[in-house]
C-alpha cells in the first residue's frame, strides 16, 4: 500500500525566506512541492511569476507540481515545461478542449493534471479521465489560502475513486485546501492519493514536524 503523498504549498512559504523554506521541504518528509500560480483574472489573487517558479525549481530536489489558476493556460505550457515543473494541473473551468490541452502538457514530457472547483461535478471527467494522471479536487475556493475545509469534499473524492476504478485508470486524487491533521486521514480513507497543506505547515512552530506527522496520519 504506497502511502500518502504530502505537497507543501508554498503560496503559505515566507516569501522574504523562500530559500529557507525550500530547503526545509527538501530535508523534511515531504514528496512533492505544490505552486499555485495566480493571474488575478481566473482568480483573485495574483501569486508567483516565472522569475519566482525558475527560483524555486532551481532549488527544489521533489517532484514540483504546478497549478495553474490562469485564462488560456495552453499559451503557456511549453514555458512551465521548461522551468522544471513535473506535474502541471490546469483548470477544467479555463479549457475550452480540454482533450487538447491533456495531450499538449503530456507532449512537453509533464504529468497531466487537472483540478477542480468545488461547484464542478467530477462527472465532467468522465470522457478524459484515463487521459488525466491527476485530478486536483479544491477544497476551498481557489484564490487565497487559509480557507476553511468545504465539507462535500468528501463525497467528491468517493466519487472521483469510484470514476477512476470504472473507467480503468490510474489517476490520481490530490485534495488542495484546508488540510490539516483533523481531515488528512478521512481524506485518505475516502481515496485521496496526495494531500496539500500549506497554512497548516508553514504556519506551524515546526513544519517539518508538521509534515512528518501528516505522513504518519496517512500512513496507516
Amino acid at each position: 500500500m504506497s502511502t500518502t503523498k504530502i505537497a507543501p504549498s508554498i503560496l503559505a512559504a515566507d516569501f522574504a525566506n523562500l530559500q529557507r523554506d525550500i530547503e526545509m521541504v527538501n530535508s523534511s518528509e515531504a514528496d512533492w512541492f505544490h505552486i499555485d500560480i495566480m493571474d488575478g483574472v481566473f482568480v483573485p489573487n495574483i501569486s508567483f511569476g516565472m522569475p519566482v517558479l525558475k527560483a524555486i525549481t532551481q532549488h527544489a530536489k521533489k517532484t514540483v507540481d504546478v497549478h495553474l489558476m490562469i485564462v488560456d493556460p495552453d499559451r503557456y505550457i511549453k514555458t512551465f515545461a521548461d522551468l522544471g515543473s513535473d506535474v502541471l494541473s490546469v483548470h477544467y473551468e479555463a479549457c475550452t478542449h480540454l482533450h487538447r490541452t491533456l495531450q499538449a502538457i503530456k507532449a512537453e514530457g509533464m504529468k497531466a493534471g487537472v483540478a477542480l472547483n468545488p461547484h464542478t461535478n467530477i462527472n465532467v471527467l468522465e470522457d478524459t479521465i484515463n487521459d488525466i494522471d491527476l485530478v486536483c479536487i479544491m477544497s476551498v475556493n481557489p484564490g487565497f489560502g487559509g480557507q476553511s475545509f468545504i465539507e462535500n469534499t468528501y463525497e467528491k473524492v468517493k466519487q472521483l475513486k469510484a470514476l477512476i476504478k470504472a473507467k480503468g485508470a490510474s489517476t490520481l486524487i490530490e485534495i488542495d485546501g484546508g488540510v490539516t491533521s483533523a481531515n488528512a486521514k478521512a481524506l485518505k480513507d475516502a481515496g485521496a492519493d496526495v494531500l496539500v497543506a500549506g497554512s497548516f505547515v508553514f504556519k506551524s512552530s515546526e513544519p517539518a514536524n508538521t509534515i512528518k506527522a501528516l505522513k504518519v496520519l496517512t500512513a496507516s
